[in-house]
């Protein structure tokens, strides 16, 4: 059993109100297709078809306040309530208190200590690792959950051979923004196809794109649209060529935003649990997952029950 998981920073699920919500208003073929003429609306959920199963999950978790990325993040990872232990939603970045939460059991070290290969296929720039190692910069709470179970980051090098995947998807930011000229692009079709066979590779892939909270928070429209139509494309392919019967591709969020643009703030809305795979996979998921507290545990159940679905 492999399991693919797509964390998109900052969605949550909105209303179907194309003056707000780019979900509405942009064309997602794929994502369509999935939900069988539905898309990724509040209204939308529950939802079971063929290949996708569509859950509406709580990340405010019993806290007042707009829900942030480090407390989210760490909960999802965890399956700690930890805005909960803490009293308080938290972010961006982990503070001391949110760090010993990743630090003492996230998914990554669990699925380790049982013999699981856990990976990030993120890939980050020279310029990250050299801002981590002088301070300028701390880890966000996915890399360091990694780097606390003994794993090592994906680098350049790795995206230059084909282990690792830019936040992008086509690493066409590393060229244009980061004046990296001789990084290797590739297309929305690439790049699906990519996410597909390193999915098949690990036990427990995980891929970062947090250019959706980013989109969410600038509140352009137009940007919106055109970076979900490249995700819906990337989306595509990856299903295209993702084997259900051998594993589940999950795509989740810590919490809303991107869902409306209206406010340049995070929202509480409850937030997508996107399934694809088998209908035995999906149903043993499904009966289980409420709040963002629930998928660590559900994820670590599937994996270590030898595979068996």
């Amino acid at each position: 059993m492999k399991i693919l998981f797509l964390f998109l920073d900052g969605v949550g699920l909105g209303a179907n109100d194309p003056d707000i919500n780019p979900f509405a208003r942009a064309v997602l073929p794929n994502l369509k297709s999935l939900l069988q003429g539905k898309t990724l609306q509040y209204e939308a959920a529950p939802f079971v078809g063929e290949r996708a199963t569509l859950l509406a999950l709580d990340a405010c978790l019993g806290v007042e306040g707009l829900p942030q990325s480090a407390t989210g993040q760490a909960t999802l990872l965890t399956g700690t309530n930890v805005p909960a232990m803490l009293g308080y939603h938290y972010g961006p970045k982990p503070n001391l208190l949110i760090a010993q939460f990743l630090k003492n059991g996230s998914l990554f070290s669990k699925l380790g200590k049982n013999g699981k290969q856990a990976i990030l296929i993120n890939a980050y720039p020279p310029s990250y690792f050299d801002a981590i190692k002088s301070g300028r910069r701390i880890y966000s709470a996915i890399p360091l959950a990694v780097t606390s179970a003994g794993l090592s980051l994906m680098s350049a090098s790795d995206l230059r051979e084909q282990r690792a995947i830019a936040a992008d998807f086509t690493a066409l930011g590393w060229r244009e923004h980061l004046n990296l000229a001789a990084t290797p692009v590739l297309t929305p079709t690439q790049a699906g196809i990519r996410l597909a066979s390193l999915g098949r590779e690990y036990d427990f892939t995980f891929f970062e794109y947090w250019l959706s909270d980013l989109a969410g928070h600038r509140q352009d429209m137009n940007s919106a649209c055109d970076l979900l139509e490249i995700f819906d494309q990337v989306l595509g392919d990856l299903v295209a060529s993702w084997d259900d019967e051998a594993g589940l591709i999950i795509i989740t969020s810590d919490h809303g935003n991107l869902e409306d643009l209206s406010t340049r703030r995070h929202t509480r809305n409850p937030v997508p649990a996107l399934l694809i795979g088998s209908q035995s996979a999906r149903n043993k998921l499904q009966a289980q997952l409420f709040s963002l507290t629930d998928i660590a545990p559900a994820l670590t159940g599937l994996l270590l029950s030898h595979g068996a679905i």
